[in-house]
């Protein structure tokens, strides 16, 4: 490999490489760790190993590339992101580099995703704080993240008065008795919450 030409992009700390080939890529230094940067300028050759790693970075980061393009659409969990990647058949070791990279410099946050997750679902459910976590945990969130972002929910709302509307939510869909009392701990909510509701 030859290089023609290398400029730094508007995204902080992004390359792009001409090849002498025509071929154009893009790279970051830190996805180089163990060759020197500044040898990546115009006119050098480098060697099949050392070519080989750089085009790995390249590979790397057009995935943080698309990874960014999703995360600028919504926050995403480091459990989703990488599914969505894997279905783009990029492969998994690149993947985890990227998300290293993104999670280190705080573009990608399971604690964000957990509370934006936490706000919309609020909005169209009313669930307690045992489905919220067992739903954060599907997608991917730590337990302790997960039981962190539920603490910071239900300081702000009263799980009480979710469970409230929850209960007259499933009143209005014709359920009673039994099948009320199922409903609401499907929906999350505690046997000694629901009693109280349920005077």
């Amino acid at each position: 490999m030859k290089i023609k030409s290398i400029a730094e992009t508007s995204y902080s700390g992004m390359y792009k490489v001409v090849e002498e080939n025509g071929a154009v890529f893009f790279v970051r230094k830190e996805y180089i760790p163990d060759l020197d940067f500044a040898r990546i300028e115009a006119g050098t050759e480098f060697d099949e190993e050392e070519s080989g790693k750089i085009l790995d970075a390249g590979l790397v980061s057009v995935i943080e590339l698309k990874a960014v393009e999703y995360l600028g659409r919504s926050e995403q969990s480091r459990f989703g992101l990488t599914l969505k990647l894997l279905k783009k058949k990029y492969d998994k070791k690149y993947i985890e580099t990227a998300l290293d990279y993104l999670e280190n410099n705080d573009y990608l946050s399971d604690q964000r995703f957990a509370r934006a997750w936490l706000h919309l679902r609020s909005l169209k459910h009313y669930e307690g704080r045992t489905r919220l976590l067992s739903e954060l945990i599907s997608r991917g969130i730590s337990k302790e993240i997960s039981t962190f972002a539920l603490d910071e929910f239900f300081s702000e709302h009263d799980e009480m008065e979710i469970c409230k509307r929850a209960y007259e939510t499933f009143l209005k869909q014709g359920k009673e008795g039994e099948k009320l009392i199922s409903a609401m701990i499907r929906a999350g909510f505690s046997y000694k919450m629901i009693k109280l509701i349920n005077k």
